[in-house]
């Protein structure tokens, strides 16, 4: 396992967690991710090259979607079809909302049209179309994909992970006080850790989570993620 600088990091930040809840980690077979996956976003961006935090909320609640990376539905194969977004994306609402934002900062899509059909007609030969491309470009622009809990097992107990995992989070950040990424804070979950944690030393930018539809017109998310260019090849 390389997690590319981060080690240290994880290791300190996870001597933080309660010792049940480390226990629960490294012994029940309960939840997902599972086990060598909940911690991939450190696998695959170094954390020198870190410039962004996404905080999401917590992992799809589906074994075959939950991919260790916030955003990032590892059953989607495709993200269009001849029909506009492919079945996996339109079933993953918060992805969904999130491809038309981005599809709307590029200028392919009015914001009085975000229909299938108006999907379809987007010449889409200079987009990426799997899901692994829209996190490597995700990384290539510096953006950590962390849920505020790493772990799911049922919607009752998505509050109680959040929670068990916010020494963690505030262990993470200590480390990279000097790097100052910004905060992007997705949703209620996500807001708490401004309650909860000191955030005072980071420029946070707290948006409402993408599974609402205002998120797809939301200004602040248009000038904050369209610059990126998140679906170029």
């Amino acid at each position: 396992m390389l997690f590319r600088g981060w080690k240290d990091t994880l290791d300190e930040a996870y001597r933080t967690l309660d010792g049940k809840y480390r226990l629960f980690l490294e012994e029940d077979n309960g939840y997902i991710p599972h086990r060598e996956n909940y911690l991939n976003a450190f696998k695959t961006l170094p954390k020198g090259h870190v410039k962004y935090i996404l905080f999401g909320q917590d992992p799809y609640p589906r074994e075959e979607s939950a991919s260790g990376y916030a955003f990032i539905d590892a059953n989607v194969k495709s993200i269009f079809s001849n029909r506009g977004l492919s079945k996996e994306v339109n079933r993953a609402t918060s992805l969904r909302n999130f491809i038309k934002m981005v599809l709307l900062a590029r200028g392919d899509l009015c914001a009085n049209d975000l229909s299938q059909e108006a999907i379809a007609t987007i010449d889409k030969r200079e987009l990426v179309d799997s899901i692994d491309a829209l996190r490597v470009n995700f990384e290539k622009q510096g953006v950590l994909l962390l849920n505020t809990a790493l772990v799911f097992t049922d919607k009752k107990s998505s509050t109680k992970h959040a929670k068990a995992w916010q020494p963690f989070m505030k262990s993470l950040l200590a480390s990279l006080e000097a790097q100052q990424p910004k905060l992007i804070l997705f949703g209620a979950y996500a807001k708490a850790l401004e309650r909860h944690l000191s955030l005072e030393k980071f420029e946070t930018i707290a948006l409402e989570h993408p599974y609402n539809h205002t998120f797809v017109t939301n200004p602040d998310a248009l000038s904050l993620f369209g610059p990126m260019k998140l679906l170029d090849k």
